[in-house]
């Protein structure tokens, strides 16, 4: 049996990837990927994921204002977001969500936050409920990334209203001791390749502790490279001479979680397949 494939965070419509689209695209269908979550982060980039999900039917859009971006919205940045929902009715709302790791650790040269005004915590915060109402409103499952602020995180989410469909911690790498209580509220856990990481063990052992039904794979794509010893699927570096991670290496984030728990590859992807149309499938209960 070859198991059945989903990524459930990526970023397709990035820059990184649009050289190599044509190639992704027909690898991914070889490795017999059922589906990806695509996630916009900006109002900028909405068209692209739009344009994607017409392409490929195998993706599931979805929309959101990152919060590395919420200090550069425009006015009307929620309605907008509003008319892409309305245009697709099966997408979700993401990638939302709270980072102070862009506040108190980032560089302040970093690349990737260059033209960026930082939004103080209590403006992300603003930007996440209006989301998460709209994502509530409309049913739709909810995509979060948070860094170095999860307490804020969990208090928001237990004050507020929460999609009945739940949400995904994308990559989530948040204390081991609040999985229970993410899970109560409604979250799924998705396990990144790059987990597999030998700095990463924390990251790896908190997934022993998510709940069966709550746990999802992804790539972040092109985003969180796979370590080399499990790379299934390469791409040329981007010309400063970063690792672009393929999308394919979602059979790499699967194959290293299952040796991880010494689960079987099949009953696994199995498991993630029942969790990710529960979750992303609008025709699934």
């Amino acid at each position: 049996m070859t198991a059945a494939y989903y990524d459930a965070h990526n970023h397709l419509q990035d820059e990184a990837l649009a050289p190599h689209l044509n190639r992704v695209a027909g690898e991914l269908s070889s490795l017999g990927l059922r589906a990806a979550v695509v996630n916009g982060t900006c109002e900028d980039d909405w068209a692209g994921v739009s344009e994607l999900s017409r392409r490929f039917s195998w993706i599931v859009p979805s929309f959101g204002l990152h919060p590395w971006d919420a200090g550069n919205r425009s006015p009307d940045w929620l309605e907008k977001l509003r008319a892409q929902l309305d245009a697709h009715p099966a997408a979700g709302v993401g990638e939302i969500g709270l980072d102070r790791w862009i506040l108190d650790r980032a560089r302040p040269d970093d690349p990737r936050l260059a033209g960026l005004r930082r939004a103080p915590l209590p403006e992300q915060a603003e930007v996440f409920s209006a989301q998460l109402s709209l994502a509530t409103e409309l049913n739709r499952p909810t995509t979060i990334h948070c860094l170095d602020a999860f307490g804020a995180l969990h208090d928001l989410l237990r004050t507020a209203k929460r999609p009945a469909r739940g949400f995904l911690l994308h990559a989530y790498n948040g204390p081991a001791e609040m999985v229970p209580g993410f899970a109560e509220l409604g979250a799924y856990f998705s396990f990144n390749g790059a987990f597999l990481d030998d700095h990463k063990s924390r990251h790896r052992e908190t997934f022993r502790l998510i709940p069966p039904d709550r746990l999802l794979v992804e790539t972040d794509a092109p985003a969180m490279p796979v370590p080399q010893p499990w790379r299934t699927h390469k791409l040329p570096p981007a010309p400063v001479g970063e690792t672009i991670n393929h999308p394919g290496n979602i059979e790499a984030a699967y194959a290293g979680l299952a040796t991880f728990l010494g689960q079987p590859l099949d009953a696994l992807a199995a498991q993630i397949e029942r969790n990710f149309l529960r979750l992303f499938d609008p025709a699934t209960p």
